[in-house]
């Protein structure tokens, strides 16, 4: 393996393995470094699902979810391989709950995104599943679904190195120097030079942003979500049962039968705060008991048995806006953080990330998405997770 590469990105989760394939698609001469194991589950980008949607609070994350569909389905076209599984979603918004629905509507409209509202009873005419309060109302989008994490993962890879990348695993970072135009970076016990660096780094992000002097206030949280050995699981395959989220505080949200023999379940933001280095892979029995007191009362033919619990990792910004940006003082230092719900924008932002090194600009809108904004220059910010 060669020392020295146009870019280097550090940390091979979801966006980091997104940067790394489109910058090789592009030709770029590169190289992907992962502290642990390619494909490791100690961070918040493995397992079967996420959920991938056009329904968002406002009009430019509408834009970008289009952009992450188109996105995704040229690493369709390139790998020949079928990623995206659409199967409708539906958002649940309870009288009086913490998530307008306004927010939505008026952003889809904006967006020119077409859309259903359903009362209570078409939504359970359409899913017998649900067990609604008359006064629930739905927003149903067709073009929801599944992002399937650990196969968009290995492809994105699978597809870097078919263009030329060069992948570096179990490679904890020792040192990172700055170093006039170029960036002297030491991991696995060798030294590496580039002219740009991606981190994409997830919980392990201050860490990293602490060799340039930089630190944001993220707050790490570990999370968990269940999946169920359901007594009536053919209701939940994929044809039958949509993704859905509950907008509420608090928040949950689920998938169909994928990957595993039951659906998935999960809280959003409903774990407690950890570190890196702190965090358990141990069910959070206070999450879980919140869960399927939820369960009971509005999927109540889901739960059974448990077939595991699994653990991940949040780093959260105290807006939950993301992260997309160069390092004001190292205009060659790219920073990302997914805060918790960029997985379905993976591809996307990798793109975004290959744009910015390569070209200097994206003509993607990450105007929301700065570094030094004024919330994340504050000591003790505020903090709004809901979304």
């Amino acid at each position: 393996m060669k020392q020295t590469y146009d870019t280097i990105v550090l940390g091979l989760g979801g966006i980091g393995a997104g940067a790394l394939y489109w910058l090789a698609r592009r030709g770029g001469d590169v190289l992907g470094i992962e502290q642990f194991e390619v494909g490791h589950v100690r961070g918040g980008s493995q397992d079967h699902s996420r959920i991938i949607r056009l329904s968002y609070h406002t009009p430019a994350y509408v834009e970008l979810a289009k952009q992450a569909y188109a996105a995704w389905a040229g690493l369709e076209d390139d790998s020949g391989e079928k990623l995206i599984l659409k199967t409708g979603g539906i958002d649940l918004f309870p009288p009086g709950g913490a998530i307008p629905m306004s927010d939505y509507t008026q952003s889809l409209n904006a967006a020119r995104v077409p859309y259903e509202i359903l009362d209570a009873p078409e939504t359970m005419r359409r899913w017998p599943q649900f067990m609604l309060a008359p006064d629930v109302l739905t927003l149903y989008q067709e073009q929801s679904g599944i992002a399937p994490a650990a196969k968009c993962n290995a492809a994105h890879l699978r597809m870097a190195r078919a263009h030329g990348a060069q992948i570096m695993d179990n490679a904890p970072i020792t040192n990172i120097h700055p170093h006039g135009s170029k960036i002297e970076v030491e991991a696995g016990g060798t030294r590496f030079t580039c002219r740009n660096l991606i981190l994409a780094a997830g919980a392990w992000t201050n860490g990293a942003l602490a060799h340039f002097g930089v630190r944001l206030p993220l707050e790490v949280t570990q999370e968990q979500v269940i999946y169920y050995a359901s007594p009536r699981v053919a209701d939940f395959a994929p044809d039958r049962f949509p993704i859905w989220i509950w907008m509420d505080e608090p928040c949950f949200y689920g998938f169909p039968v994928y990957g595993e023999a039951g659906p998935k379940v999960a809280q959003d933001v409903g774990g407690r705060p950890v570190t890196a280095d702190t965090r358990s892979f141990d069910a959070d029995l206070e999450s879980t008991r919140r869960t399927e007191a939820f369960l009971q009362r509005v999927i109540p033919g889901l739960p059974g048995p448990q077939i595991y619990t699994k653990t991940c990792l949040y780093a959260l910004t105290p807006d939950r806006d993301f992260v997309l940006d160069r390092l004001p003082d190292h205009p060659n230092v790219f920073a990302a953080v997914g805060a918790g719900h960029a997985f379905k924008f993976a591809s996307l932002f990798g793109k975004v990330l290959a744009e910015l090194a390569l070209d200097g600009q994206t003509a993607s809108d990450i105007s929301a998405f700065k570094l030094d904004r004024p919330i994340l220059q504050m000591e003790n910010p505020p903090k709004r997770y809901m979304i």
